[in-house]
């Protein structure tokens, strides 16, 4: 892919009349970390202000100090033209200030409706909770947000995480808000979900209400945005500059301090269908009312992916292929040989690892070192009569860790400390340190910045040159037909389309998801 060219980058005029909001010279620290320094940020009434930024650049620092959850140690903070301190979320909420976080911190034992007014609880005498106006008023907020469908008295724990996060933006319209946070509110939803939601955004700054946005989707940040501010190193290197006409590169450049030339790197010269002998084969695999049978084949050195809607049977395929779930008929072969149906120990010994799409849950033992957590799928072989050869586990994590580039150069640190994209390359390097042949890659860049997302890409692209197969699922088409070699278009639980990457283009694999018609 040839580098985007675009313009210099230059500031948008902001709406007119004095800022809604004004952060000024903010600074944050922690022990050991500065993760603020000296922060400016304005917000006009109605306008979508995005904030950019590498994982750890401090986007998220920021919007705790603007939701009251963090004290800022300097700088000064002025709303509505007067000088303010928040010193609570209550403190922000009461002036009109919501956040809508990425991980949503909804109760899954409360109902919808009481969710969305938690807190602020509607009350006869002062003390008895008004439950059936609660439901009512509930319903109302779900409607104008196109969500009628949501029952109120419905328990949060039962719906899908799309629903959830409608909940969410329900329960910050409960208040008489004027500016919304919204961090990574996409990651969750499908084309469809996205479009409602930039609906929303829509009525909400028709109607005067400010939204700092937050995402690593640029495409979405063009579509939606206003004005953009860019964090680095917990500074503002950029600050109102247009949404829709500062170029990718020039994004990139300022949130990695280096320009970025190609996205996803180039493919093989040579056809890696041409190798002698599948690696993976798929033989009508189903799982009755997820998917139909589905048949594919991989060969070392080869990417697949695999294209879709949410819902359409990807993640669902994966998870089957690796034994986390039993098909109904149909059988999975690594090498020619059978695997045990629904067996991910028999997947692992075969030589199957997967990365899966929620790595925070799924995947990594998040209070565990680095070191722990790539070698926990090894651990035999450190151990000596029973007893763990630490010096030889730590060795085996810093090589594998080393060959990804994983940062910092410490296993020893606690995964939880690190970014997305490199909380990821410690599920490969997993993976790596385990000798997999085939790996099972669920949404792997996820909640990874711009920058960090074309470094596993590059990685990924190497594991297969090296000879691993690989098989790749992903909500972002671009992302599959950057990576993929091969790609099998799914349309509820069905492949219609199977078709070389060079082939198709965006476009075209939604037609065939929106429509399912093969060409």
């Amino acid at each position: 892919m040839a580098p985007e060219q675009g313009p210099v980058p230059e500031t948008a005029s902001p709406p007119p009349g004095p800022a809604l909001l004004t952060m000024s010279g903010i600074t944050k620290s922690f022990p050991g970390v500065r993760a603020l320094d000296g922060v400016d940020l304005d917000v006009q009434a109605g306008e979508v202000h995005c904030l950019l930024g590498q994982n750890g650049a401090g986007k998220s620092t920021l919007i705790k100090v603007l939701a009251g959850a963090h004290q800022p140690d300097g700088g000064r903070i002025t709303w509505r033209g007067q000088p303010v301190i928040l010193r609570s979320p209550i403190a922000a909420m009461r002036l009109g200030i919501a956040t809508i976080y990425q991980e949503l911190d909804l109760v899954e034992g409360l109902s919808v409706a009481e969710n969305v007014f938690l807190g602020h609880e509607r009350t006869t005498a002062g003390f008895v909770v008004r439950s059936r106006e609660g439901r009512i008023a509930a319903a109302e907020l779900l409607k104008r947000l196109g969500h009628a469908e949501i029952d109120p008295a419905t328990l949060v724990g039962r719906l899908s995480a799309a629903q959830q996060q409608i909940v969410s933006m329900a329960r910050a319209l409960s208040h008489d808000v004027r500016l919304i946070v919204m961090d990574e509110p996409s990651a969750a939803l499908d084309p469809d979900e996205v479009d409602n939601l930039f609906r929303i955004v829509g009525d909400l700054t028709a109607a005067g209400v400010a939204v700092v946005y937050i995402s690593h989707r640029l495409e979405e940040i063009r579509r939606i945005g206003d004005r953009v501010t860019v964090l680095k190193d917990g500074r503002a290197v950029a600050g109102g500059l247009s949404a829709r006409t500062t170029s990718t590169r020039d994004i990139v450049a300022l949130m990695t301090g280096r320009t970025v030339e190609y996205v996803f790197p180039e493919r093989p010269t040579a056809d890696a269908t041409a190798a002698p002998e599948p690696v993976l084969r798929v033989e009508g695999l189903t799982r009755e009312g997820e998917f139909a049978p589905v048949d594919l084949e991989i060969r070392p050195g080869e990417i697949v992916g695999l294209a879709g809607l949410v819902g359409s049977g990807r993640s669902e395929i994966l998870e089957t292929v690796y034994g986390a779930r039993r098909p109904t008929a149909g059988r999975v072969l690594v090498g020619g040989r059978p695997l045990r149906p629904g067996s991910v120990r028999a997947a692992v010994r075969a030589g199957l690892g997967l990365a899966p799409e929620e790595r925070k849950a799924q995947a990594l033992l998040m209070l565990e070192s680095v070191t722990r957590n790539v070698s926990v799928s090894t651990l035999s072989r450190f151990s000596r009569g029973g007893w763990l050869d630490r010096a030889a586990e730590n060795r085996a994590a810093r090589q594998a860790t080393r060959e990804l580039s994983l940062r910092p150069d410490n296993p020893e640190v606690p995964v939880r400390t690190l970014s997305g994209g490199n909380q990821q390359k410690a599920v490969l390097a997993r993976w790596l340190l385990r000798g997999c042949r085939v790996l099972l890659l669920d949404e792997p860049t996820r909640g990874v910045d711009v920058g960090a997302r074309a470094e596993l890409y590059a990685v990924i692209r190497r594991l297969a040159d090296e000879g691993l197969a690989v098989l790749l699922v992903s909500s972002e088409v671009p992302e599959v037909l950057g990576l993929a070699d091969r790609v099998l278009v799914l349309r509820e639980g069905r492949v219609v389309h199977t078709a070389p990457a060079l082939e198709l283009d965006e476009h075209r694999v939604l037609d065939l998801v929106l429509e399912g018609s093969p060409a």
